[in-house]
């Protein structure tokens, strides 16, 4: 898989996960795509959730991998993203100068 096949699995995220997750609150974001593994976050009332694991491999993996036959695995980080750890960063800077 590549890069290219972000925007079918968006499309696929769109239709047939994001409405089951919204139900709930909840969301799924890619964080990022390697080889044949889909790296993926959970959001809103599912960050965090015991049940993530298992709606990743209930919801988001079923259907992934049934459009999506190459794809070898999906997922799930529960770590932080560095991209946040920087928006973090950035917002206490901007506090430390204003305060």
């Amino acid at each position: 898989m590549n890069d290219a096949d972000l925007e079918k699995i968006q499309q696929v995220l769109d239709e047939k996960v994001r409405p089951s997750l919204a139900v709930h609150a909840g969301d799924v974001v890619i964080d990022r795509l390697e080889g044949g593994r889909l790296y993926v976050r959970m959001t809103g009332a599912c960050a965090g959730c015991p049940s993530a694991q298992t709606d990743i491999e209930e919801i988001v993996g079923a259907e992934l991998k049934e459009a999506f036959p190459e794809l070898e695995d999906v997922i799930l980080q529960t770590g932080v993203s560095d991209s946040l750890i920087e928006e973090a960063r950035q917002m206490l800077r901007r506090r430390h100068r204003e305060g």
